[in-house]
């Protein structure tokens, strides 16, 4: 029997004093509170005395941080799956001021197809690149729970494209809080989602700086 469970979990707080868009740029860590979330959000799947048995995580260090959590909860190695990173984003390192990126002139270019978008991966290939990881890891997994750490518009691509919905959103409307967890079910020959939990909220975090 393949796996039973796939917990889709979205990385701490990450340290970002400067408000930048931090994207795939190295050494973007989590800070105090971000592992505090990313224990927190441990916690809650031990809570569930559900067997977890494979933990994947993007190759970036705030999600590897983050899967260290669970690696001392469960007793699991942390594999590795570049599937799982951050969608590439041509604003990569500029600042952000009052929710918006201050662009130049000559970057306006990259803004002329939202729905694509024409400033970074295309939605529909973080989807597929998305449910490749998930449904390998539900096949490689013989029996349990699966974890994949990963961002947050990777997951509400897998949110999204399992409901239906458009993969062009407003980033405002995502439903993807920082150490949330997202849990999926295979039905039949697709993938449901059953859960979405949040168990670090109230901790007071500041999500600035994704994509």
């Amino acid at each position: 029997m393949p796996a039973e469970r796939i917990h889709l979990i979205r990385h701490g707080e990450v340290h970002n004093p400067d408000g930048v868009l931090y994207g795939r740029l190295p050494h973007y860590s989590l800070s105090a509170k971000g592992h505090e979330m990313a224990a927190t959000a441990a916690a809650a799947l031990k809570a569930d005395r559900r067997p977890i048995s494979a933990l994947y995580a993007s190759p970036l260090l705030r999600t590897r941080e983050s899967a260290e959590h669970v690696q001392e909860a469960f007793g699991l190695d942390v594999v590795t799956d570049e599937r799982l990173i951050e969608p590439h984003n041509v604003f990569e390192g500029r600042r952000l001021t009052g929710g918006h990126i201050l662009i130049r002139p000559h970057l306006y270019f990259h803004l002329r197809n939202p729905m694509q978008p024409s400033w970074g991966e295309p939605y529909v290939q973080i989807a597929g690149r998305m449910m490749a990881a998930i449904t390998d890891a539900w096949e490689k997994t013989p029996d349990g729970d699966v974890v994949l750490v990963s961002h947050q518009l990777p997951i509400v691509m897998v949110q999204r494209a399992l409901t239906g919905e458009s993969l062009a959103h407003n980033p405002k409307k995502r439903r993807c809080a920082l150490s949330s967890i997202t849990t999926l079910e295979r039905q039949g020959n697709r993938f449901v989602e059953v859960d979405y939990r949040d168990p670090a909220a109230g901790a007071g975090a500041i999500d600035l700086g994704a994509v």
